[in-house]
């Protein structure tokens, strides 16, 4: 029978591991209350569609560790019930920070819902497409991961130059006809990583960009936002040793290899359509054309910003994404657009001092929007601290000022900057004119 000290002893451990079992229960249904409240929230605000690469958790395989919430920082990922649940699926980047962390492989990656499909174009295992010639890498083909884009377009490169070689040593009469082997179009991961390929392996290449900066979507993270990432080993720079890094560490990453290897890409060039030619193909831009044997598509999913068509927006003061709103302070500024990343930037620039900002929005309310978006943007709205202007569209855009379309009639503002938050036209339809074909994932890896 166990002695008075024994129990004592006993007791000694046994009650710091209760308490401590206790706290820790206490704070897990803290968590489970919060997320429940976040997926509630996310559903009525019509935010449980995520945009592109999301993961699907295995609820027989989860076994509720949270090791995917706590690594997620866009807080797309909670724990309801004890197990793994994707409570904001419009949050959700597609990095894949959740499924290499979790212990148990109870996480895939996937595409679309069987709400809504996501169209895929189709490509070889060496990244070529139905149509000879053209070949995809990176997030247009489906995959969005950083590491995983740049090592897709390494691989891709590797397919064209051994192509070119092919055509090279079998005499094909067309080499006088196409200036270059291959036009790549994209700066993004995949894009860069297929550049210095193309600069391996001696490749006469012309890479675009239809932005005026290096990064793809990248980009466009807001400022220190973590753009994560995995090593991957990169020609003539070697083993990218990067791993939870930020927007701005990674893009100085990519400069750095850019200035290393002489990498030259042509920026603010628009792809406007591919047509096939005797020897390869012509690829017309913003800029001109360029004839090459093989082209290699590294765009996103972004697609091209979506444009007012209106007179005066072809304004320098006109952009289609806000970078840092700090080049914004003091002046007056307008926000066109009723999405999320509309709101968030009219809060950001609200935050800034000096600034006054106006956000115009067609329509009457706004709907499918983060519901902390929508309680800051009234907040500031309630403070003076910008203007809403609903029901309204721009009619034409000057030097000094805006004209605005509103129920009242028109109105005048004066301004300095406008900022078009409209979405993107996805380049589907341009890539069905080149004879691409997709397919429709729904929920499907």
């Amino acid at each position: 029978m166990p002695t008075t000290q024994t129990i004592l002893s006993w007791l000694l451990y046994a009650v710091p591991l209760v308490l401590a079992y206790a706290y820790y229960l206490r704070g897990r249904a803290r968590r489970e209350t919060e997320h429940r409240q976040e997926l509630e929230t996310s559903v009525a605000d019509g935010l449980m569609e995520p945009p592109s690469l999301h993961p699907v958790i295995d609820p027989v395989k989860c076994i509720g560790s949270s090791t995917c919430a706590k690594v997620c920082p866009e807080g797309a990922i909670g724990i309801i019930g004890g197990k793994a649940t994707l409570i904001n699926g419009s949050a959700c980047i597609g990095h894949g920070a959740c499924k290499d962390a979790c212990p148990f492989d109870a996480i895939k990656l996937v595409f679309g819902t069987e709400r809504r499909g996501i169209d895929i174009p189709q490509v070889k295992p060496d990244f070529e497409t139905n149509v000879p010639g053209i070949f995809i890498a990176g997030e247009l083909g489906g995959m969005g991961l950083i590491s995983k884009a740049a090592e897709q377009g390494r691989r891709a490169m590797e397919s064209i130059a051994r192509r070119c070689g092919d055509d090279r040593r079998g005499g094909a009469a067309a080499g006088a006809a196409v200036p270059h082997d291959v036009v790549i179009i994209g700066s993004g991961p995949a894009g860069l990583g297929a550049g210095l390929a193309a600069i391996d392996a001696k490749l006469r290449y012309l890479m675009i960009e239809q932005e005026t900066n290096l990064g793809g979507a990248i980009f466009h993270y807001p400022r220190n936002k973590i753009a994560m990432t995995s090593p991957v080993v990169l020609p003539i720079i070697g083993r990218m040793k990067l791993d939870r890094v930020s927007k701005e560490s990674l893009l100085d990453f990519w400069q750095a290899a850019i200035d290393k290897s002489g990498l030259q890409i042509r920026f603010n060039e628009r792809m406007e359509r591919v047509d096939p030619i005797d020897g390869g193909f012509v690829v017309r831009t913003s800029a001109g054309e360029h004839r090459a044997r093989t082209v290699l598509l590294a765009i996103g999913r972004r697609g091209t910003p979506r444009k007012l068509d209106v007179p005066g927006e072809e304004s320098a003061k006109v952009v289609y994404r806000l970078i840092d709103p700090a080049q914004y302070a003091k002046q007056r500024v307008l926000v066109v657009g009723g999405g999320d990343s509309a709101l968030e930037a009219a809060i950001a620039l609200a935050e800034q001092p000096g600034t006054k900002v106006t956000l115009s929005y067609r329509g009457e309310s706004f709907n499918r929007v983060k519901q902390a978006n929508r309680q800051r943007l009234q907040s500031l709205a309630k403070a003076r601290r910008l203007r809403l202007a609903m029901q309204s569209t721009i009619a034409s855009i000057r030097a000094d000022d805006v004209l605005l379309q509103t129920q009242e009639g028109a109105r005048r503002l004066r301004n300095d900057a406008v900022i078009v938050c409209a979405g993107g036209v996805l380049p589907t339809p341009l890539l069905r004119d080149m004879g691409v074909l997709f397919e429709t994932k729904r929920g499907e890896a």
